[in-house]
């Protein structure tokens, strides 16, 4: 009988990692990429029509810099400046995508609008004409996909553009069927409700049937209209918001029009609780612990004990397919944040060894720095890429160390006991995809005896660190390791005799 039983155990833990395994939207590496600032047109010059004033053209060298508000437009002067990037220049660079080793390309917004970050969408269902079409989408997608990839759109569906035809048709006559898309009234200022109170932005009443109807309930949906051209999910901006009810619906119709897409929260709070609402959320709070950890607040124990509380609460299954995030467009680069390169090298190996999907935003692989909106939305610095960026070796080395240990990409997480270090174990069904963590967040070296809690790994067992070959012994389940200050190490086990009959 104990036979059987550890047989059916051990067959329902294998199959569990294989379900996991199968999954593409567990532990995917996300490469954000911003479409106007990724690479410069080579059709600038048929496009120039679509940069007239009070829109403007920059030179591709040039870096964005705060403007001044146009009181009559609801704007600020940076958001009409333009680089001039397309879907047909993206397209150009996927060779570049993949050799990072992306999993996952993600777009910000490209649906028509007015300014350059497309936030205040006019027309769903249309490509912003200096972008490209609905044609190059579909082209796009099977570009992606022949390279075994994914692509994800960014869904705005929480406000629309001012200068969007349906707001202004309801603005302008009370009896439109779309007046109560919106919220209008002399109690808002301008006469309607703006989201966060930009006008720019007016905010939608989605506790209306058919406007849900028209962005994601109906059959010919904007949602479903985007996964039939080829698209495998969405991200959804200030999802928070559109709050967990909308979401459910959201998330549903997408599966059913394209079972196994993708739907992330832009949530960005602590990372439980909106389950299954969205397939993933934003884990902005594991690297935000990290970064405090550098600073002094919290000690590397504590932090371990933080990721362990955030895996038990939200759950491994949904972690796995939330985004990882250091920086986006929306925040100062990472670079900006932690200047110092060692520094900046700890968090990115631990972004990409904790469990969920780390995200690239386009250029900090390469060092980027933007201190804040819009220097943090800069154009591409191609001049970057060369094998002797230190920032892209590390973050090439962390991609191929993740895809060589299934464990980092949807093994379960466990912490281990530290006073000063941080350390975590990466565990699937089998030993030798066992993966050990440990980084020394202070600024001086540190020696510490820890638990493997791996209890497969035989005393005197031997593991490799994959970054930098070194190797150190686990005596009777207790590590002692010494880390200099900010190093990351990545151990894995050495299999071989007497490991014969370990699975």
């Amino acid at each position: 009988m104990l036979t059987s039983w550890f047989a059916v155990m051990a067959l329902q833990s294998t199959d569990e990692f294989k379900s996991r395994a199968a999954d593409w939207r567990n532990g995917a590496i996300v490469y954000q990429v911003f479409v106007d600032r990724f690479a410069p047109s080579k059709s600038l010059d048929s496009k120039r029509r679509f940069y007239a004033a009070p829109r403007s053209l920059k030179n591709w060298d040039e870096t964005p810099v705060p403007g001044h508000p146009i009181e009559s437009l609801g704007l600020w002067s940076h958001e009409l400046e333009f680089w001039g990037g397309d879907l047909e220049s993206l397209s150009g660079k996927l060779d570049y995508v993949q050799s990072v080793g992306a999993d996952v390309l993600y777009l910000t917004p490209i649906a028509q609008a007015f300014t350059n970050h497309k936030y205040d969408t006019q027309d769903y269902t249309k490509i912003s004409p200096e972008l490209g079409t609905r044609s190059d989408v579909v082209a796009l997608a099977h570009d992606v996909h022949a390279r075994k990839m994914k692509l994800m759109l960014d869904g705005v569906f929480n406000h629309m553009g001012r200068t969007s035809a349906l707001f202004q048709e309801a603005l302008k006559n009370p009896k439109s069927l779309h007046r109560d898309w919106f919220s209008f009234g002399s109690k808002y200022p301008n006469g309607y409700l703006g989201w966060a109170g930009v006008s720019n932005m007016p905010r939608l009443r989605l506790e209306t049937p058919t406007l849900r109807e028209y962005l994601w309930g109906g059959s010919n949906s904007v949602v479903k209209q985007y996964l039939h051209d080829g698209i495998d999910g969405w991200r959804l901006d200030v999802a928070f918001e559109i709050g967990p009810t909308f979401l459910n619906e959201l998330t549903k119709s997408a599966h059913l029009s394209k079972p196994g897409s993708a739907v992330v929260g832009e949530i960005s709070g602590y990372p439980s609780n909106w389950f299954p609402a969205v397939d993933g959320v934003f884990n902005f709070f594991l690297l935000d612990v990290i970064e405090r950890s550098l600073n002094g607040e919290i000690s590397g124990g504590r932090v371990g004990r933080i990721f362990q509380h955030s895996v038990e609460d939200a759950g491994i299954e949904h972690l796995l397919k939330s985004w990882l995030l250091a920086d986006n467009h929306d925040t100062a680069r990472l670079a900006s944040v932690v200047p110092d390169l060692a520094k900046r090298k700890m968090v990115l190996g631990l972004q990409f060894t904790l469990p969920g999907s780390p995200v690239i935003y386009y250029g900090t692989e390469l060092g980027m720095q933007g201190a804040g909106d819009p220097q943090n939305r800069a154009p591409m610095r191609w001049d970057l890429v060369r094998s002797s960026n230190p920032v892209l070796s590390w973050t090439k080395k962390l991609i191929q160390i993740r895809k060589k240990f299934p464990a980092l990409k949807y093994g379960n997480f466990t912490a281990l006991d530290t006073e000063t270090l941080i350390a975590f174990a990466r565990t699937t069904s089998r030993l030798q995809d066992s993966v050990i963590v440990v980084a020394n967040p202070t600024d001086g070296v540190v020696h510490e005896v820890l638990p493997t809690r791996i209890g497969r790994l035989l005393s005197w067992g031997e593991l490799k660190d994959a970054i930098t070959g070194m190797r150190v012994r686990s005596v009777t389940g207790n590590l002692s390791i010494e880390l200099k200050p900010f190093q990351t190490v990545i151990l894995t086990p050495v299999i071989g005799p007497p490991y014969e009959r370990v699975p």
